[in-house]
């Protein structure tokens, strides 16, 4: 289903634009737009490539409304704080708490499933999901495919491809899901 996750912190932006322009030797501040441009990007890359958000935030995911376990596509999930019933046509509305059951496994999945959906097809749901609180913490290999990448988009612009070290890096967080 949808997922809708707030931005990456400026703060996370800010330490991964240090890094980067360490990496890549500059002192200026005239290529910092694009430089931070392209760090969304490769955050954004990497969480596609390993299946994961790499730094923490709220938003709030579709699934559909089963009394089977639902798995959240967000991950890894550190809260889920409420569910929303969602029907066909009309407004949201609150699910009671007994209506509804989740769970969050060891290995950072959210399970959702719905015992009462009352009109509801579908249910929303808030949740807190990420690996890292900020740029630091953040697991030396990933930071270092971000930096990395970021600095092969800077300075490579007509490459078709990223370097292999970037992927080297990150396969060990990759989460495989079967559809």
């Amino acid at each position: 289903m949808t997922m809708t996750m707030g931005a990456v912190a400026q703060t996370i932006i800010d330490d991964a634009l240090a890094e980067t322009k360490a990496w890549l030797r500059i002192e200026t501040a005239h290529d910092d737009a694009a430089i931070t441009a392209l760090l969304r990007a490769a955050i954004g890359m990497a969480e596609d490539f390993c299946g994961q958000l790499m730094f923490v935030r709220s938003g709030a995911e579709m699934l559909s409304a089963s009394s089977e376990w639902v798995r959240t596509r967000a991950c890894p999930v550190r809260s889920i704080t409420a569910a929303r019933g969602v029907p066909a046509e009309g407004a949201s509305f609150a699910l009671a708490s007994d209506a509804y059951a989740i769970d969050i496994g060891a290995d950072g999945d959210g399970w959702v499933r719905v015992m009462q959906p009352g009109a509801a097809g579908r249910v929303e749901v808030d949740l807190t999901a990420g690996i890292a609180d900020d740029w630091l913490s953040l697991p030396d290999a990933l930071r270092q495919g971000i930096v990395r990448l970021t600095a092969h988009l800077f300075a490579e612009r007509e490459s078709q491809a990223p370097p292999s070290i970037v992927t080297v890096l990150w396969r060990p967080w990759r989460r495989m899901r079967v559809a």
